[in-house]
């Protein structure tokens, strides 16, 4: 199984390449929670998320055959990249299958470290498949996105740093897809620092780790649906699974909106942009989903920064609707002059601000002699939306909430 001496190893290995991320001690996120919050700001490592750590470790120990062969491997973006700029630097060709509706953004970064890539399969797994096809037509080496014992090791050592940048950790939280990741750390932190917990987080449209923790084997989805798609495999590696069995202590999961509002509020309070796998510890802490006393020293692992542009937009919506800061309503007026002033004195008297109107006369879903009206609206809260509305209702309106 995975040991310290391999993580201290591949420190060594991949020193020249990788960044040692900042830790970074949060006012807003310790006072809203009322523990002691520190964020790991693995965002901040080159390619963007900590993929390029294990990438660096894996093809570092590839033999002279292996390394003229080249490498082949799946990922959803992340990955892709780590492996990309790793080979680039060792020289090594490098071919990478991606799911063909992974982010823009993170395909056309990928061909930029240098890689070649191939879209293929509605997920991650389906991608794999077609990457080990490549391996065997090819004769490259497949270098797996987290069941790899190199890989899961170069991912450790962002363990290593947690400690010794924050040596009075209680509890260190961590995004969980195949299980790369929290192997690496729970191995690091465990070593280094027995009493600490190390917490993993799932999203629930692809937490297949508690039923598999639960049936002690190892438990397979039939599909993956989530916005944090940096972690949407449907199964945990087998290597992975023995060393979270033995060193993690408690995994949970969190739902979409529930990543929304962290990834949102990451950006708001701290100033830090993250992807949906980077925002899942910090929803699993906003949202109490384990249990933390006031004044634990808390470390949530932001694990990647690569959000698509178009995703984020979405993302940041959905984040502000779920804490009441966006109202999109429906209603219907009468087609008469003044009747949309007086619709809209309504919302400014209660000091909500207007983004938006449609307003459509031609509309089939109205009579003749109305008008279809969708508004958006900044609001400061719940309370205030509810205030919105019950004034509009009070005043005669039918009013359908759309967001």
């Amino acid at each position: 199984m995975l040991s310290l001496s391999d993580v201290e190893a591949a420190r060594e290995r991949i020193d020249d390449v990788v960044r040692r991320t900042p830790l970074e001690y949060s006012y807003a996120f310790s006072e809203m929670t009322e523990a002691d919050v520190h964020l790991k700001l693995e965002n901040f490592q080159r390619t963007g998320a900590f993929k390029i750590r294990g990438a660096t470790n894996r093809i570092a120990t590839l033999s002279a055959a292996e390394q003229e062969a080249g490498v082949v491997t799946a990922s959803a973006g992340n990955h892709a990249q780590g492996v990309a700029l790793a080979a680039t630097r060792s020289g090594v060709d490098a071919t990478i299958v991606m799911p063909e509706h992974a982010p823009i953004s993170k395909v056309k970064a990928t061909e930029r470290y240098g890689g070649r890539t191939v879209l293929h399969g509605a997920d991650y797994d389906e991608a794999q498949a077609k990457a080990h096809e490549i391996e065997a037509a090819e004769g490259r080496t497949y270098v797996h996105a987290f069941d790899d014992e190199k890989v899961m090791a170069g991912q450790g050592t962002i363990g290593l740093e947690i400690v010794e940048d924050c040596p009075d950790v209680d509890t260190v939280v961590v995004p969980v897809g195949g299980g790369g990741l929290i192997s690496g750390i729970a191995t690091a932190v465990k070593a280094r620092k027995p009493d600490a917990r190390v917490i993993g987080v799932q999203a629930e449209g692809a937490a297949s780790l508690p039923d598999s923790l639960q049936a002690g084997e190892i438990r397979e989805r039939e599909s993956v649906n989530t916005i944090a798609d940096g972690i949407a495999t449907r199964k945990v590696g087998e290597r992975p699974f023995a060393v979270i069995r033995e060193r993690v202590d408690e995994v949970v999961t969190v739902t979409d909106e529930e990543i929304a509002v962290a990834l949102t509020y990451l950006l708001e309070r701290s100033k830090t942009l993250v992807e949906g796998a980077g925002a899942v510890s910090m929803a699993a802490l906003l949202f109490e989903a384990f249990d933390y006393e006031a004044g634990e020293t808390i470390v949530p692992a932001l694990c990647g920064g690569n959000i698509d542009t178009n995703q984020l937009t979405t993302v940041l919506v959905r984040g502000l609707v779920e804490t009441g800061r966006y109202l999109k309503i429906r209603t219907v007026l009468r087609d008469r002059p003044g009747a949309l002033e007086d619709l809209v004195e309504i919302i400014a008297e209660r000091r909500a601000n207007i983004y938006a109107i449609q307003h459509d006369r031609t509309s089939r879903d109205v009579a003749m002699n109305e008008a279809d009206v969708e508004i958006d609206i900044e609001t400061r809260g719940h309370d205030h939306i509810e205030e919105v509305l019950g004034a509009l209702r009070d005043a005669g309106y039918t009013v359908e909430v759309l967001a």
